[in-house]
């Protein structure tokens, strides 16, 4: 994005936060974001509706001299009314919508119909039931519960309109937001142009989808700031599952999260399909077609997150029938990915269950009952494909732990040739733990990995260590985030590895080493102990003279404090205080 257009996201990042955060009053984190997003999705579908409608509408009204199948001809009636009539009966045909993947958004959950109901008075009649009954403006909350049990329900034909949507929606009501509260977000919502936005009189290059998905993003991390270790179980930071993406290169295939949360990581490849759309001569909604997104949650709560999240974005996607548990409930037990990248909860003690002894996904060992670390390695593996490759996100212990098998099972990977690269982050990335975290890469196959165009050097028997632990700033007094070059300088030495054969160490950052080096480690994984430590700078002056110069420096410094401490000492007792 140009300049203009991210200085417009971040504004508008502010003003609706803002507007948001009043809901803080009466409600914590965990529950306001329910009704702030859902307020964001209806806005979301009704945007995309209307958008279709109006491209629909020029379709049948203008008659362009193209092979124009949609044209409805003037002279084919009696009248400009039976016309007009006419193409706004064609606008409400479902069809329409559905063959470009839009939703179908019922009169009732339109955003016009509920920004001028909003308006209105509590108790005023705003339509009528099937039946002829007047229909009441109960609350407002209750406006927005009919408005996302329509879009949920609706059925045509016999048939759900959006059958992806079935039970994922929240509802508002239960939260007993007051009616001025939501009548104010509603206002919010609609003061900002999300079509065609302008900023500083230039027009940008968004659409409304790649606002409302921004924004659904943004407060999604906003949220699980708030809610701290709570809203880590649903959120990974964006740089984090930048980096994991950019360096797998998912460009197709089929993509697998077990634990994916909110869907973030998804929604992180669709942004670098698009990103490398240029650099790879293709075209991004092309390119979307050749990738199938696979996830599973077990948290009923984020399961409905990450499909809203899929749906604003236009990402189809298979979520399993429902939110369930990896281990004891899999969703997708046939399913075999080119790509699988997980964000895992840390050293999770209480999820072994009797009927997991001799599980088939136990390949390199039975994983210990207390820490489902390497369950969920073994897990993604299970899921890989022969050419596939991985990336999941484990506590540092996971390198070196030697205690209830964990040891065995790290020796049985390395030695089948499946881990690809270690890559060691820095502390304090996360929300919602200080755990230190590592990265691990593995792929079926070293030598032909799964590409676009991307030719790969053989590295069968060969590993790459990546210690990024000096690397990123502190955005905050407790978080710390990358940068752009850091998230550059991690990708670009992982693939440097991965495709020149003239690849070269850097020292105190990256190290490729063989199996023979592993072993000399008892296969701990641990990056820091093959690296080394980086180059130091040669100090030019000389030592006598630095001790010198220093001595001078800090003899200045204490003259300097006494004569301040003398004049505070003299204004003080000016003052009448006895110093």
């Amino acid at each position: 994005m140009n300049n203009a257009e991210q200085q417009f996201l971040k504004e508008l990042d502010d003003k609706l936060w803002k507007s948001a955060d009043r809901l803080r009053n009466n409600l914590d984190a965990a529950n306001y974001k329910h009704v702030v997003l859902g307020v964001i999705f209806l806005k979301y579908v009704s945007d995309a509706f209307e958008e279709r409608q109006q491209e629909l509408r020029e379709l049948f009204t203008r008659n362009n001299g193209d092979d124009n199948i949609y044209y409805m001809p003037r002279d084919d009636y009696s009248s400009d009314e039976e016309y007009q009539k006419a193409v706004s009966a064609e606008l409400e045909l479902h069809e329409y919508y559905q063959e470009k993947n839009v939703f179908w958004v019922p009169r009732e959950a339109r955003w016009h119909f509920l920004k001028t109901t909003a308006a209105q008075a509590i108790g005023s009649v705003i339509g009528h039931d099937e039946n002829g009954n007047a229909l009441k403006l109960r609350s407002i909350a209750w406006l927005l519960d009919n408005a996302l049990e329509a879009i949920e329900t609706y059925k045509i034909a016999g048939k759900l309109a959006n059958p992806k949507l079935k039970g994922v929606l929240p509802r508002i009501g239960r939260y007993e937001v007051e009616n001025h509260n939501l009548t104010e977000l509603i206002n919010k919502f609609s003061d900002t142009s999300f079509s065609n936005p302008v900023y500083n009189g230039e027009k940008l290059n968004l659409h409304s989808k790649d606002i409302l998905g921004h924004v659904y993003e943004y407060f999604l991390g906003q949220f699980a700031l708030a809610e701290g270790k709570q809203g880590g179980q649903y959120y990974t930071p964006k740089s984090i599952v930048t980096l994991i993406v950019e360096m797998l290169e998912p460009y197709k295939g089929r993509v697998y999260d077990p634990a994916m949360g909110a869907g973030g990581f998804f929604v992180s490849n669709d942004k670098f399909i698009e990103a490398h759309a240029d650099e790879k001569h293709y075209k991004a909604a092309e390119q979307k077609k050749h990738i199938s997104v696979y996830g599973q949650e077990s948290n009923p709560t984020t399961w409905k997150l990450a499909a809203m999240n899929m749906a604003i974005r236009g990402i189809d996607f298979n979520f399993g029938k429902k939110n369930a548990d990896s281990f004891l409930d899999d969703q997708h037990p046939d399913l075999r990915a080119d790509y699988v990248m997980a964000n895992p909860p840390f050293n999770i003690k209480d999820w072994w269950h009797a009927r997991l002894e001799g599980d088939v996904r136990w390949q390199y060992g039975t994983p210990p009952k207390g820490n489902a670390n390497f369950a969920w390695m073994q897990h993604m593996l299970h899921h890989l494909n022969d050419t596939g490759s991985m990336a999941l996100l484990l506590a540092n212990g996971s390198m070196s732990s030697n205690t209830n098998n964990e040891g065995e099972i790290r020796k049985s990977l390395v030695d089948a040739d499946l881990v690809e690269c270690m890559v060691a982050l820095p502390g304090q990335l996360f929300t919602n733990t200080q755990i230190p975290a590592c990265i691990w890469l593995l792929t079926k196959d070293k030598k032909n990995g799964f590409s676009l165009d991307k030719r790969k050097v053989d590295r069968r028997g060969k590993f790459l260590f990546i210690d990024a632990r000096n690397l990123g700033f502190m955005k905050d007094r407790v978080l710390r985030d990358f940068a752009p070059e850091d998230l550059e300088k991690i990708v670009q030495a992982f693939h440097r590895w991965q495709q020149d054969d003239n690849y070269e160490d850097i020292k105190g950052f990256c190290y490729a080493a063989t199996l023979e080096d592993i072993k000399k480690h008892d296969y701990v994984l641990t990056p820091g102990r093959y690296v080394g430590a980086a180059e130091q700078v040669e100090d030019a002056e000389p030592f006598s003279e630095k001790i010198a110069r220093l001595s001078s420096q800090l003899k200045e410094q204490f003259e300097k404090s006494g004569r301040l401490e003398a004049e505070i000492t003299k204004n003080l007792t000016e003052l009448g205080y006895d110093a």
